[in-house]
Order: structure tokens, then sequence, then C-alpha cells
């Protein structure tokens, strides 16, 4: 059972018999927000005012300004930062961008940042002028920014901050595929994770700091892989998979996994959790305890009264599009990124169903979804358009082209060749079939491809319907950036699938065996 307060025992063992120059430092952080300024429920999407009020709610900017308040009073020597990904995934963001991040980051007194691959959503103009808003700085040390005048001398790859008359060094990093994740432009180049914090650690061991800390929205595994292949990284605060650590049945791992001397700490995501390692470092720098936990902000937390109000203000613009109910559910449409990214999955179904009987009449025959479009399930009862937007906030829209069966086949094998790391890429279906085998070579792994019932031809034609962001190589399907007859500028996905299950209202979530997982 994760602990939502650390426990007396565990503070003190972590300072008794402490030598006079030990240092002992409180390390809070976050990742992967994604706009959740709002309670959650326990499927990470919104949550009503009543299920808030019986507690059963979680996160929330407002529950978290408590639960930080909380852990600094237990310390005194904390820094808080976070692990990226503050964009994307509510109406909050779509309508405000990296404004209302921006303020309650200031708010919370966040001491740095990294950059997430959603940091890059809208381009560097949004990037920018979020890490113009905030009070602390952004870093980002695997990428080339130089060509890139709006970041360029602004976005360094680390910092250096003093906390209890010591320096720290904060090194960021995003995922080497960003340019196939989000919308970075043509002038950021990124690099391997590990020669890039090498790189920064060697730096900043030569000014004399020895106390390292890496925030990297890079996933647990690349995390783990860069802690092997360096030296001189003290701690790790990661993000990017949305790993949960501890002591849970559901905890991917220890809190905090040691490689080495390195610790390794992620806290899932949406504001659910609050990071809370306690670090203790000898003279040379050198970690010689850490301990902690993810603090669950549950109902039980208490709610920041002026943030609560604030946020209600920021949602008035926001109510009636929220607030529309466009259908019923008969059960729970799962929506759960461990399912989405690696087996066919209600949500995927539901979506890619739309896409395809949305433009059926216009000659396609088969639709992808990559599952890393897909960011929430929905509860069963009312569907509201907020829910919508918030199981896909990212103003996709239908893009219809044509390719052959071969590229189809190439397409399928890169949407499973990361399927063992949880990669979006993953593709949901719709109008086809096919087996994939996760043992096999990544390249090699699909097989019994049908479509509308026969096996696939390789030299035939299909029509194809996606998303624009698929359509354009996001998430590496670069084979569909050539298409032919291509066109980009279908309706929004969100109100396609909305749509959808107005049509067929009270909605059945299903799932029939058109992906099999050997």
């Amino acid at each position: 059972m994760i602990s939502r307060i650390l426990t007396t025992t565990c503070a003190l063992a972590l300072t008794a018999g402490a030598a006079s120059a030990d240092y002992s430092l409180t390390i809070l952080h976050t990742n992967d927000f994604h706009a959740r300024f709002e309670p959650i429920s326990k499927y990470d999407g919104p949550c009503s005012a009543e299920d808030n009020t019986a507690g059963e709610c979680f996160g929330g900017t407002a529950r978290l300004i408590t639960a930080v308040d909380e852990a600094r009073a237990r310390s005194n020597n904390s820094i808080l930062v976070d692990g990226g990904d503050q964009f994307q995934g509510t109406l909050f963001y779509t309508y405000y961008k990296g404004a209302m991040a921006a303020e309650f980051m200031n708010q919370l007194g966040y001491d740095a940042m990294t950059v997430g691959n959603h940091e890059f959503d809208d381009g560097p103009e949004v990037l920018r002028g979020f890490m113009d808003s905030v009070d602390f700085p952004i870093v980002m040390s695997n990428a080339d920014v130089s060509a890139e005048t709006l970041l360029a001398d602004v976005l360094m790859p680390s910092t250096v901050i003093e906390r209890g008359g010591e320096k720290i060094g904060l090194i960021g990093l995003t995922p080497e595929d960003t340019d196939e994740l989000a919308s970075p432009g043509d002038n950021i180049t990124f690099s391997d994770p590990a020669a890039a914090v090498q790189a920064e650690v060697d730096k900043l061991t030569a000014e004399g700091v020895n106390k390292i800390i890496v925030l990297s929205h890079s996933g647990y595994g690349v995390d783990q892989a860069v802690a092997e292949n360096t030296t001189g990284v003290d701690v790790i605060v990661g993000g990017h998979s949305n790993t949960l650590l501890g002591d849970s049945d559901r905890a991917a791992g220890p809190y905090p996994t040691m490689v080495g001397d390195t610790a390794i700490v992620q806290a899932y995501a949406y504001g659910k959790f609050l990071g809370e390692l306690n670090v203790t470092f000898d003279d040379a720098g050198v970690v010689t305890e850490a301990a902690g936990a993810p603090i669950l902000i549950d109902g039980a937390v208490a709610e920041d009264a002026g943030a609560v109000a604030r946020i209600a203000e920021l949602a008035g613009p926001l109510e009636e599009i929220r607030n529309k109910v466009v259908a019923e559910t008969a059960t729970e449409i799962v929506g759960a990124r461990d399912e989405c990214r690696s087996v066919e999955c209600p949500m995927g179904n539901l979506i890619a169903d739309a896409m395809l009987e949305r433009v059926k009449g216009q000659g396609i025959q088969v639709a992808i979804q990559n599952g890393g479009g897909i960011r929430s399930s929905i509860d069963a009862g009312e569907v509201t358009m907020g829910e919508v937007l918030t199981v896909l906030p990212f103003q996709n829209t239908l893009s219809t082209f044509e390719v052959t069966g071969e590229t189809i086949v190439a397409a399928l094998e890169n949407g499973v060749s990361q399927m063992e790391e949880g990669a979006g890429r993953f593709p949901q279906v719709a109008g086809m079939t096919f087996t994939v085998d996760p043992s096999a070579e990544a390249g090699s792994r699909i097989s019994d491809v049908k479509i509308g019932g026969a096996d696939i031809d390789l030299a035939a034609t299909y029509g194809v319907v996606s998303n624009n962001y698929v359509r354009n190589g996001g998430d590496g399907y670069a084979m569909f950036k050539d298409a032919a007859n291509a066109y980009d500028y279908g309706p929004d996905l969100a109100d396609v699938t909305a749509e959808f299950i107005a049509a067929s209202s009270p909605f059945t979530p299903y799932t029939d065996g058109r992906i099999t997982v050997k």
C-alpha cells in the first residue's frame, strides 16, 4: 500500500548518525501533469463535483498545493521539480495553452522542469511563451536548439541552483524521438540521452558541482539505461512513461529504483501523486541514503480554497462546451494507457470505427489510430463533450489518403515496434485484423493481415483514414508522409467520435478480436 505520508521513522533514518559534512535534501517531484488542474476520477478523466465532495476524486492543483505545503513542512531543505509534459490533455490547455500552467507552477514555487515532448505540441512559439512566463529554469540537454531563434540562448542544457548552502546541478532530458512525437519544427535536432547527460555532468563537475539531478522526460527504461551508461548522476527524476514506483501491486519497481549509486524516481501522472524523495549526500556528493514514497493525493488531502476559486474562474469560458451531454454509455469505455498501447482496447475500437464510419462513403477501407492519442477512459453513464475532449485533446483532424498494402504492413510493424515500452504508436484499427508476436524482432512481428475479411494484397492500393498527426509522420509513421491523394483537413476527431457515440446511445463498449496478440 502506498503511503500517503512518509513515516517519521523513515525521516529519522535519513538523519540519524549523519556526519556534520552530510547534506540532506528532500526532492518533491511531479511529471506528466497534462493540464489536470481540476480533480480527476480513478480513470484519470473528469470527476464530478458531487464525487469530489464525497471524497472520491484525486489530484487537481488545489490539492497539489496543499500536498506540497505539507511536504515542505516535513523538511527543512527541499526542492520542487517537474519531469515534463505539463502541456496538453484538457480543454484548459486547448484554451489557455501554457499560460495556466505557468500561473500555477509559479504559485507552487517550482525550482526547475525539463521539456516534455508535449511542450512542443504547438511548436517552439508556445514553449517560448511559457518559458517567458515562469519564474524558474527549464532545461533540455539532448537537443541542439541553436538554429531555432525562439529557443537559442534561452533553453539551456542544465542549470545550477543553491539550496541549503550547497550547489545542485539540474540537467534536462527529453525523448530522443520528440521530432516524431510532437511538432518541434525543422530547426531542432535531438540526440542520445546518455551522451548528452555525461557532457553536462562533466561540465558541472568541472565547475565544482558534485550533487547532480537529471530531470528526464524519457521513460523509466531509458532512465535506467542513462544511469548505467553515465557516471556522476545522483538522482534521476523521470517522466514520459507514466510509471508508478513504490510498494503497491501496480508499481513497476521500487521507489527509488537504484542503479549503482543513482536513485531513479517517477510519480505516475496527472497529478495523482506527489513524489517525495529524501536523499543524503556525503561530503564528496555521493548518495549515501535515499528513501521515500509517492504520496497519493486523494480526497483526504484538502483543497486550497484560493486555487479552487481561481480554477473555477478560468473554467468559466469552457463550461458550455464541457457540460454538453452527447450520449450515454452502458459501461466504462476503457481507454487506459497500458491497454491501448499494447492490445485491442474498447476506446481504440470506438475511435477507429468512428473514423471509418465517417468516411466510408469515400472509398476508405481501413482506419488506424495511434494508441498514444487516446488519453483517458470514460466512465459509465452520461457522456459529456468534456469527457470526449479529455480522451482526444489534441485537436487532430481526420486525414484520408491512399497507400499500398505493403505500406500498411510497414505501418503496422512501426506501430508494434515498441509495444514492450508502452509507446504511443501502437495501432488501434478498424476495417482490418492482424496478429502481432511481441516476442519476435521488431520489424517482423506482424502476420495474418486481413482487410474486409480478405488477405491483404501487398501490391494493391487501399484507402486509409487516420488523424493528421499520424498521416504527417507522427509516432514514427513516416511511411504515410508521401501518401497519394492525402487530405488532412477533415473534421475534428473528437467531434467525429462524439457523433458516433451519440448515434449508438446508449453505447455499449466492445472488443471483437481485430487484434490478436500471441
